[in-house]
């Protein structure tokens, strides 16, 4: 019996609803996340510096805690704290997923979450290799990703709920 018309609509929502649209995003996010990573891994020996702009250098280093080295060695530690806190931003998403634009920070911290978490779990430690100046820490894709979708997040919730 095929679906009635009301039935496509439904699924057309869905496909290009929130989840969807968070869903895409994530893909994209892991991605280019696991694809910089294994071209850092395949072409910079560890240790070695590459200059690509004034400033920004590329590195290919290794690291065992979340940001900025915290907890490392923790990987039970970071685990948990990483779960909780996309169990969190899950929760939020689904009681606001109408909210105007919540689908893509959402879409980028689980894509940046679940791009480290894989590292984790395949290399011991993330692969972290854009280095700036002043000590800055090197960081990769996916915590970019994390930084500028918790920035979007912030902005998002400081707005009104208009549409």
């Amino acid at each position: 019996m095929p679906p009635s018309e009301d039935g496509r609509r439904r699924l057309a929502g869905r496909l290009s609803g929130p989840w969807a649209r968070a869903g895409a995003i994530f893909v994209v996010v892991f991605v280019a996340d696991q694809a910089s990573k294994r071209a850092i891994r395949g072409s910079i020996v560890p240790g070695e510096e590459r200059r690509v702009l004034p400033g920004v250098q590329l590195v290919d280093t290794r690291n065992n805690g979340v940001a900025f080295g915290l907890f490392p060695h923790s990987q039970v530690v970071v685990g948990i704290l990483i779960g909780l806190a996309l169990l969190g931003l899950l929760v939020y998403f689904a009681r606001h997923s109408e909210r105007r634009l919540i689908w893509l920070p959402t879409g980028m911290l689980i894509g940046g979450a679940l791009g480290n978490i894989f590292d984790r779990i395949s290399d011991g430690s993330v692969t972290d290799f854009i280095k700036l100046p002043l000590g800055w820490p090197p960081f990769n894709l996916a915590d970019s990703s994390i930084v500028v979708a918790i920035a979007i997040l912030m902005l998002l919730l400081d707005r009104p709920r208009s549409g």
